[in-house]
């Protein structure tokens, strides 16, 4: 871009919505920006299968910026508003109310919705999903009521949520036909460990998938696959993922493939058109991050483009779960790993299960132990090699790694 845009409209108040705005002020851009969202005030998604869920958080509690901020920033915020249209052409943004925003550049934070499936009877007993602070307060509301759950999806979410509602007394059953979820992930060994966490917490754990859903006197009666007899339950959660947000990206003719497509400075097809966040795609080789630190450097990168800058330098893919009090998080890809290491015992919190390909590390995952994960991003981000035998010896001090 030849030069700096006056107007820029970010439509989405999710983090990568957010962290746009964030890092364009940062970066000392002194035009007019606007965020267009379509809830009552941006908050961060994370907490909603967890504190929020249980009630230990308000709403307020998980705002990503306080009510004050974006005053204070010069950023014209509108909310309980939908975007209808998108007018590139016209350098229009055309609201629900038939309000237009003039825009030089806008950029796309959509995010996505919960992803559903076709399950028989679905419909007919009201599945509930958690995506947003509404679908969470639908849930939150229906506890009271509910003694039994059945939790469908053992990934992140679903983790999350049976984790949370057997906290607050449920029983619970767990359906997933991976065995184990999150392989890919965390990779076997560890995906195995801490899907029967689940199981020493009282959860049922099912490998298996639903076959029809049914409500009857006695509740709703599940049906899982391989199963001959139903299990009676009060209220059923689907967590498995999520459908990117793209029908206003395909209205305004942007090339869309189950998910906005970029480049690697967040661009679509169309030069005054950035997207960031869950609802993107990478053009180059398709991966769809969907997780929330990613959506942040989303924003950074789309703000450096629209102010003419160098992108912020790349780092390893991140992210992390809560789940039966104990905090995991996961660096690089996993997936890529031929052999994995463990630092300490594999069951023994804190530990840690480092991935190699070869003697090149490609991932961690930590149990209650950030700094490990911490260390491995800085190795992989500076591409440092590092012997495997020394990240398994828990007397190694990590700090000497990093100087190569």
């Amino acid at each position: 871009m030849s030069a700096t845009p006056g107007r820029i409209v970010i439509v989405g108040g999710g983090v990568a919505g957010v962290s746009t705005v964030a890092a364009l002020r940062a970066g000392g851009y002194d035009g007019t920006l606007t965020l267009v969202d379509a809830g009552e005030f941006p908050y961060d998604r994370p907490p909603l299968s967890k504190d929020y869920l249980a009630g230990k958080r308000d709403f307020e509690q998980i705002a990503l910026k306080p009510a004050g901020w974006y005053e204070t920033q010069s950023v014209r915020l509108i909310r309980r508003a939908q975007v209808t249209a998108l007018l590139p052409g016209q350098g229009l943004v055309q609201l629900a109310d038939g309000t237009t925003l003039p825009a030089d550049r806008v950029v796309l934070g959509t995010g996505g919705t919960a992803a559903r499936l076709p399950i028989p009877g679905a419909a007919e007993v009201g599945v509930q999903v958690l995506r947003t602070v509404e679908d969470a307060g639908r849930l939150r509301d229906a506890l009271p009521a509910a003694s039994r759950a059945l939790v469908i999806g053992a990934g992140l979410i679903g983790a999350e949520v049976a984790s949370t509602l057997a906290g607050l007394g449920c029983a619970v059953v767990l359906a997933d036909p991976a065995a184990p979820p999150l392989a890919a992930a965390v990779g076997p060994e560890l995906a195995a460990w801490l899907h029967d966490q689940h199981r020493t917490r009282g959860i049922d754990t099912v490998a298996a998938g639903i076959a029809s859903l049914r409500r009857t006197s006695r509740g709703i009666e599940a049906l899982l696959g391989g199963e001959k007899e139903a299990r009676v339950v009060d209220l059923v959660v689907l967590g498995v993922g999520m459908v990117a947000a793209t029908p206003l990206a395909e209205a305004a003719g942007l090339e869309v493939d189950r998910g906005i497509l970029v480049d690697s400075a967040q661009r679509t097809s169309n030069p005054a058109v950035l997207a960031v966040g869950d609802v993107t795609r990478s053009r180059a080789d398709g991966t769809q991050a969907g997780h929330w630190d990613a959506a942040r450097r989303d924003g950074e990168r789309a703000a450096a483009t629209l102010l003419g800058r160098p992108a912020p330098v790349a780092s390893a893919p991140w992210f992390w779960s809560d789940r039966h009090g104990r905090h995991i998080e996961t660096v690089g890809r996993m997936a890529a790993a031929d052999r994995t290491v463990v630092r300490g015992r594999l069951g023994d919190e804190p530990f840690a299960v480092f991935g190699f390909r070869g003697t090149t590390l490609v991932g961690a995952v930590s149990v209650d132990d950030t700094f490990a994960v911490r260390t491995a991003r800085r190795l992989l981000d500076g591409a440092i090699p590092v012997d495997a035998d020394l990240l398994a010896d828990p007397s190694t001090n990590l700090r000497r790694l990093l100087r190569g």
